[in-house]
């Protein structure tokens, strides 16, 4: 198999993640990286040896030998380089979550179209094997009709100060609220949210959403910043999904590795991204080993939907009116 030549645009903490992952990947190569930031540039030619460095997107995407395009921009930046690459015919990664506007999500789905290329979103969960389980669990009646889906994801206090950025909506529920798509199988007709922002920001250190689907199905998310540093916890989450003949449930911060010392507890975990001395595991390199061989394939990435990506940012516009509001919002009529 030829060997895949990839582009990164936005080399901050997650898209040296991003390079790390490609790196991983013997049929890969990582040609170019843009950042406007002379350190990350200087970053990836001495740490990575990355052959070609650029400032400016539109450089990086002359480049008519790179194939696929990680966005890895700041959340409310992704629609013009998304855009630039699939007109530069590029296939396209774009990290979650794709759009803070839903109108801007579905410009980028109809500019693909046009284009000939994929857009896939940056939900790698569904690349996780507990949530990949749930859904084959789900996908093969063992639960029956889904009844109901319950989700927490809870990060630390102090990531609270940079992602505030953002509202919580896009920067946290969105995880869930794609995974709770995926796992109902159906469209959300209607929610109710509520958040509690105890430090007077636009974006809510705790948010609330009850999500009702087309098909009966019913799903509570609950997304905060509430795990505080000492508490030694990554990541703090929960999964409850109820069916007519079965319930499948997992707490995610049992998973990772603790580290039990003087100073308390330290957890590792090994679900998402880790570089185990140079050995990279998780969902994003299975994510992106996925997408690598469906643009060497030039196939449709079926797991990754762009449709779902979609719909989950009018979900997310809608609970974020709701929590404004302090009523039920419906969605679509």
């Amino acid at each position: 198999m030829e060997r895949l030549r990839v582009g990164i645009i936005g080399l901050g903490s997650w898209g040296e993640c991003h390079l790390e992952a490609y790196r991983a990947l013997p049929f890969v190569e990582v040609a170019a990286v843009c950042d406007p930031r002379p350190e990350r540039r200087r970053l990836a030619e001495e740490k990575y040896g990355v052959p070609s460095v650029y400032e400016s997107a539109e450089e990086l995407l002359k480049r008519e030998d790179i194939g696929l395009v990680s966005v890895v921009t700041y959340e409310k930046e992704h629609l013009p380089p998304v855009l630039a690459a699939l007109r530069a015919g590029k296939h396209v990664l774009v990290e979650k979550p794709v759009a803070t506007d839903a109108a801007e999500a579905r410009e980028m789905l109809e500019t693909a179209r046009k284009a000939g290329r994929f857009v896939a979103p940056g939900h790698l969960l569904r690349f996780d094997p507990k949530h990949a389980e749930a859904r084959r669990l789900i996908g093969n009646g063992e639960l029956g009709r889904v009844a109901s889906i319950y989700m927490k994801r809870s990060r630390k206090n102090s990531l609270y100060r940079t992602y505030k950025r953002t509202h919580t909506v896009y920067e946290l529920t969105i995880h869930d609220i794609d995974l709770a798509i995926w796992y109902a199988g159906s469209r959300v007709s209607e929610v109710t949210a509520a958040g509690c922002f105890l430090s007077g920001d636009d974006s809510p250190e705790v948010l609330w959403a009850q999500l009702r689907f087309e098909n009966g199905t019913l799903a509570v998310l609950h997304s905060n910043w509430m795990t505080h540093d000492a508490a030694g916890l990554t990541i703090n989450d929960y999964t409850e999904v109820i069916g007519e003949l079965a319930t499948v449930q997992f707490d995610a911060a049992a998973s990772g590795v603790q580290l039990l010392g003087t100073a308390g507890r330290e957890t590792t975990d090994l679900s998402v991204h880790h570089n185990q001395g140079g050995r990279v595991v998780g969902a994003l390199k299975e994510q992106l080993a996925y997408l690598c061989e469906c643009a060497q394939l030039g196939r449709e990435p079926s797991v990754a939907s762009f449709e779902d990506a979609v719909h989950g940012i009018e979900v997310a516009d809608a609970i974020a009116e709701s929590a404004r509001l302090g009523r039920p919002v419906r969605i679509g009529g």
